[in-house]
Order: structure tokens, then sequence, then C-alpha cells
């Protein structure tokens, strides 16, 4: 009765996979999944439960799982220097809800960046801390709108008494400046959450900042962005064991019963991948969004950040108001199979949500993909061509992106054998 039907869904998919193979994608909150660790999508694991911990779980047939959960927890815990590591959430605002459930009580004062700032949805009023407390302040910014005013903030510490700072962004160009409220932090006992969503990739290949050392008292992250893992979430902490009894209840029960042991089979396949290879793909991302950055300035795109180096992360921000704004550049370049998003610049007032003058733009997928500083440089023609000479590209865009379908960073090629740029490490024989 429904085949045809179960039929349009399974064409839609294809099209969907055939149509993303050719587009140059810039989203900044997606990657892919190697192959190898893609092929494991739709395991038996699929099906089953494991509530609870390894060898501790409420249901019985888990020993697989839970020898893998137990292997990703360990690399994780060496891969980020730390005591602690929970891997059951299955979001990363899945994994803030289970941080903001034991940390933020209601009516406590908690301080964020704003969301034109690039403060990300869940930590604000209409997301998961607005469920504990409305007593949220913005975090105060220097004039170019993408650092942290450290003095402003210090005082606002003083004066509020927050329980909590939540730091990380959405829109992220620069490191937070963890260290230096940290003191003051302490002093007060504020507790800093760190949301490395968006950089946790680059936090492991060891090219960002380092919370957990610079004075975070915990970091959460989901684990599908500049870190190439499946969809899911992460906390993670150097906190006493007293501390992390909270996170943990906030995972289980508190914010999942099943966590999805598809894809956290996957995510263990990622991180051994993310331990070999994180570094240099860490390292090439960062090098992408620069010269991306520089060459849309040098082809007269107003690109933020300038006076900074543009960006630190796998992110650009262009302010594109010359051009009609966000929304209707991000479909432009759609419809010429360039994807990316629009977004709200730190200058904005919040009722711009909906027609922002900035896109954001992310290198890291097209770095998966192998493109390096030269394949930036003819991106930024592209979107040239098509924002400021109103031309039609798609069809070169297509050309271009079929030159780079082969994963990087991955073992791919051959079960013992590294896919890697020339520079590499060699697998021993």
């Amino acid at each position: 009765m429904y085949e045809k039907r179960i039929s349009e869904i399974e064409q839609l998919i294809h099209n969907q996979n055939r149509w993303r193979d050719k587009c140059i994608n810039l989203i900044a909150s997606e990657n892919v999944l190697s192959h190898r660790a893609r092929s494991q999508a739709g395991s038996d694991f699929a099906h089953r439960y494991a509530e609870g911990h390894p060898g501790e779980r409420y249901y019985r047939g888990t020993a697989f799982i839970d020898e893998i959960e137990s292997k990703l927890t360990a690399n994780l815990k060496v891969l980020f220097q730390c005591t602690h590591a929970e891997v059951r959430s299955i979001s990363g605002t899945n994994a803030n809800e289970a941080v903001f459930s034991h940390f933020v009580k209601p009516g406590d004062v908690v301080l964020v960046n704003s969301t034109p700032a690039g403060g990300h949805i869940s930590h604000h009023r209409e997301g998961s801390i607005g469920k504990f407390t409305r007593n949220i302040i913005d975090i105060p910014v220097t004039p170019d709108g993408y650092h942290m005013d450290v003095d402003k903030t210090i005082y606002l510490i003083e004066k509020t008494r927050p329980t909590v700072i939540v730091l990380g962004k959405s829109l992220f160009l620069f490191p937070e400046p963890v260290a230096e409220i940290a003191a003051a932090c302490n002093t007060y006992k504020v507790r800093i959450l760190y949301d490395a969503a968006h950089v946790l990739g680059l936090i492991a290949g060891k090219q960002f900042q380092r919370p957990l050392q610079e004075g975070a008292f915990l970091m959460t992250a989901s684990t599908h962005k500049t870190y190439f893992g499946s969809q899911r979430g992460i906390v993670l902490s150097n906190m006493e064991d007293n501390d992390w009894r909270k996170i943990d209840r906030g995972a289980f029960p508190g914010s999942s019963s099943n966590h999805h042991l598809d894809t956290l089979a996957q995510m263990a396949i990622a991180t051994f991948e993310m331990m070999e290879f994180g570094e240099q793909y860490a390292e090439e991302t960062i090098k992408n969004a620069q010269a991306l950055a520089a060459e849309l300035d040098r082809l007269g795109f107003d690109v933020q950040g300038k006076d900074f180096g543009y960006t630190q992360t796998h992110q650009v921000a262009v302010n594109v108001s010359a051009f009609h704004g966000g929304e209707k550049i991000s479909r432009l370049l759609e419809l010429n199979d360039i994807i990316l998003n629009m977004n709200m610049l730190p200058h904005e007032p919040l009722n711009h949500h909906a027609h922002p003058e900035g896109i954001r733009i992310g290198v890291q997928e097209m770095t998966r993909f192998g493109m390096g500083e030269q394949e930036m440089g003819r991106i930024a023609e592209l979107i040239k061509e098509c924002v400021i000479d109103r031309k039609t590209v798609k069809e070169e865009v297509n050309r271009f992106r079929s030159k780079y379908r082969k994963i990087k960073y991955s073992y791919d090629a051959v079960a013992d054998k590294p896919s890697t740029p020339a520079k590499s490490k060699k697998t021993k024989k």
C-alpha cells in the first residue's frame, strides 16, 4: 500500500546525497564522517538500549557496547587531558542541559555571550538555560564586538556574583579569555562553563586554547563540527568526584535515557582518527579559514575581525549589508550550490535575527575533503563572481567540487594505512 511512498522517501535521500556531493559546503556547524566511521551506521546497536554505565547497566546484552564506550571514554580523557568524560549525551545542547540542570538554580545570575556577539541559543532565555533561571546577563564586549571586555566583565562578576559564566560561541572567531577571568571567578566562586561545540576539534588538535587547563570548571561540546565525529554531545572536566556525580545524574536519567548506541560506536572510530590526524587537520583548517578571509577581503568584502587577523578558528564572518544582507546572500549562494548560513553580527539588534547583515562561513568540511589555501582562494573568487558580479557559477562550482571527493585525515584508503596529505605520518608496516 505504501511502497510508492517509501520509494519517494528513498529517492529524496538519494537526491540529497547526489546534490550535496556537488556542493561547496561552508556551514560552520557541519562536517563529514570518514567512510570507515559512516559504514557502521545502522549496525545492530541501532536497535539496542544501554541505560547506566558500562558494567552497571539496567539492561542485559550490553557487553560489546560496554567495551566500546569504555574505550571511547578513556581516549577522550587522554585527548583532552582531563579526569572525567561523559559520552552519553546525544547532542551538544543535550550536554548543556545536563550541566545547567544541576549547576543553575532558579534565580541564579548567569553571564553569557549575547546572541549578536555569537552566543548559542541554548545559553539564553529561549534555550536550555532559560528553563532554570531568567536572571541572565550579557557579557560585555570590546568595540569590535568579537572579544570579551575583560575589565568590565570582572567588574560585573564582582557586582552581580553570578553562579555561572558561560563561555564559547556559535559565531566564534577568537579564543575566550578564560585565564584572564579565572582568578576573579575563583575569588567569587563563579564556575566557568566552556561550550566548545565549534572548536572541539581545534582544541583536540592542540591548535587552540585549552579551556580546562586555563581555568574552566567544565567543557561541553557537540562532536560533529571541527571534531569530525558522529552527531553527539560530550561533557569533560577535571572537577572533584562529588561535583562530577551531578553531571552523571544530569546526563542519565536527567537529559537522556538510551544514548543512541550506533552513533556512539561511530564516535569511537572518529576519535581514533582525531587522535592520529587531529593536529594536522586543525592546523590546516585554521590556515584555510585565514586564507579565505584574506582573499574575500582583497576581493571587496567586509570581512570581520580584520584588525585581529580575521580569525583563529574555522570560521569567517562577513558583513554583506552592502549586498542586501545575509538572508538574501545565503539564498543566492545556495542557488549556486555554495552552502552557508546567514548570521547576526555583534552590532546588530536582536530583531535582526531573521534578516541579519552577516554570513558565517566554515571551512572544516572542505578541509577534510583535501582543500588547501589555494582552493580557498578559488572559493573566494566564486563567491565574488556570484555576489558582486552577479554571475551564475553553479556549473563551475560543481566542476571544482568534483575534484575533491576523497575524505582525508582518515583511515579510509586501506584498513591499516591512513589516507592523508603528503606530510602526514606514514603507518609502519
